[in-house]
């Protein structure tokens, strides 16, 4: 490599301040494993006043999904995550995109084979095992290419074969590197493969891609999966084999989920059709409450901020230190998710429920003369998810067909009779009023009370039965008629007379 070029780019990179990177494939798919990624490197940036920067990492052609690049930029800003330079804002050490630098991989790549730490491959193995994140084994004695003379594989090459470039891993000694997260790991060099660094079509594999690219911008801070911690190693012999400063490994806990079919415990993938993020917020989950549940799957907050569940994307950049990151993989949890998000929809303001609450209570409520206008009261303080509208609310679309059991109570002392006699009393009432108002529905079963010598309760039980055929209904049975309104209230009432035999 020409030194002057390579001085050039090394006086782009920016120093002085922390820089980390999220750098996904854009295979279309934002699991929970990836966003918890893109959190801890974003507030690793923020809280050191670093920069934030998004690398798409698109080398594995044959994985790439069209619209992928859109669903990473819509996930990280709704939750909250803008990044400092990328793709669409540029920076100054732009391209972002590994495909856009392809050129820059051969030169880095050639410069290790001229430094004795890469050579030339025309074995004509597999080349699918570059494929993937994982290169798969193989087994560096078994390749004659090792010890081929340098001069007789540039002349191969100059005639038109086809090769590989593969890293000449050291076949004694040992490789040790440090992780933020699990310390010193030390790894026998005879135990690592010569992985391929570049393909016969001249892309890089991921492995090799990203120590380039880390370098040359600047970063010093590389968040990602545990499951990398095994490539590490390769990782720091490229560094040493330019000469380069190692970055801070920041290696993360597995996010695991317990399978609905088998009970297994398993880490979470989109092959057995575990939630992205987008799945999550089309289900009805708060961005927030993803966020702020997802940043807790492997870490808990240090000092006085130990106790804390809830945290903003301010309260969570001011108390994120590495050092709360555990080696224990993190169990998803979806009731917990449930909780998170169900706390913050009831701190959601009367207003912003209601417009997050509409387009699910129009899409489950197609009756006409139903008052939907009064539903986000009665349901924001009920909810665990938005998506639970539907199943909250049918009756009021249709009455569903219940027994007559239901109008019995042991707690407030109903019989199927008892119901019977007090739903005549209501429906005369009902069939009097003037206005169809809560006040006077609640004057009306409140007077029979008095009258009867009964708790409210036991008046209040039958009404809701008769009007939402369902023993739990959001809102009690004043909300329900009022939402009803006349004309269905009282047909509703004429079928629990059916019911009960009248």
């Amino acid at each position: 490599m020409d030194k002057e070029y390579l001085n050039g780019l090394e006086s782009r990179i920016p120093h002085g301040k922390v820089r980390t990177r999220f750098a996904p494939s854009p295979t279309g798919y934002m699991h929970v494993g990836n966003l918890r990624t893109a959190l801890y490197t974003y507030f690793i940036a923020r809280h050191a006043k670093g920069t934030f920067i998004l690398r798409i990492e698109d080398t594995d052609q044959a994985r790439k999904v069209e619209d992928a690049v859109d669903v990473i930029k819509r996930t990280l800003a709704g939750c909250g995550l803008s990044y400092d330079e990328g793709p669409d804002v540029g920076g100054p050490v732009a391209p972002y995109v590994q495909t856009e630098r392809r050129g820059l991989y051969k030169d880095f790549a050639e410069l290790l084979i001229e430094r004795g730490h890469a050579y030339r491959c025309f074995c004509g193995k597999c080349e699918e095992e570059a494929e993937g994140d994982e290169p798969k084994a193989f087994r560096k004695t078994a390749d004659p290419c090792r010890s081929l003379d340098p001069a007789e594989a540039d002349r191969r090459a100059a005639g038109g074969e086809s090769f590989v470039i593969r890293q000449r891993m050291p076949e004694t000694g040992s490789t040790t590197f440090h992780d933020a997260v699990y310390g010193d790991i030390t790894v026998d060099n005879s135990e690592l493969e010569d992985q391929i660094l570049l393909k016969s079509d001249g892309l890089p594999t991921y492995n090799f891609a990203n120590v380039i690219d880390d370098h040359l911008m600047g970063i010093t801070h590389v968040v990602r999966g545990s499951e990398y911690l095994s490539s590490a190693p390769k990782y720091n012999l490229l560094y040493e084999g330019f000469g380069w400063e190692i970055p801070t490994y920041v290696h993360c806990p597995a996010v695991m989920i317990t399978d609905k079919e088998t009970g297994a415990v398993r880490k979470m993938s989109k092959r057995h059709g575990d939630p992205s993020y987008e799945d999550l917020l089309s289900i009805g989950y708060l961005p927030e409450a993803i966020v702020n549940y997802v940043a807790l799957l492997g870490w808990s907050p240090r000092g006085d901020k130990s106790e804390t569940e809830f945290f903003n994307m301010d309260g969570l950049i001011d108390a994120f230190e590495i050092d709360g990151i555990s080696k224990s993989p993190a169990a998803f949890d979806i009731e917990k998710l449930n909780y998170f998000n169900s706390t913050y929809l009831k701190e959601l303001s009367a207003e912003r429920f209601a417009e997050l609450s509409r387009p699910w209570i129009d899409k489950a409520i197609t009756a006409e003369n139903v008052d939907k206008s009064l539903l986000p009261e009665l349901l924001q303080t009920r909810l665990n998810k938005l998506s639970d509208i539907g199943e909250m609310v049918d009756f009021f679309n249709a009455l569903p067909d219940y027994g007559s059991e239901l109008f019995a109570n042991k707690k407030n002392k109903l019989s199927e009779e008892d119901s019977l006699e007090i739903l005549e009393k209501v429906c005369s009432a009902f069939a009097e009023l003037k206005d169809w108002t809560y006040d006077s529905l609640h004057d009306a079963l409140y007077s029979i009370a008095e009258s009867t010598g009964s708790k409210i309760g036991r008046i209040m039980w039958p009404v809701r039965i008769a009007a939402a055929g369902k023993a739990v209904t959001p809102g009690g049975a004043i909300e329900i008629c009022l939402i009803l309104g006349r004309d269905e209230t009282l047909r509703r009432f004429s079928v629990a007379f059916s019911k009960l035999g009248k």
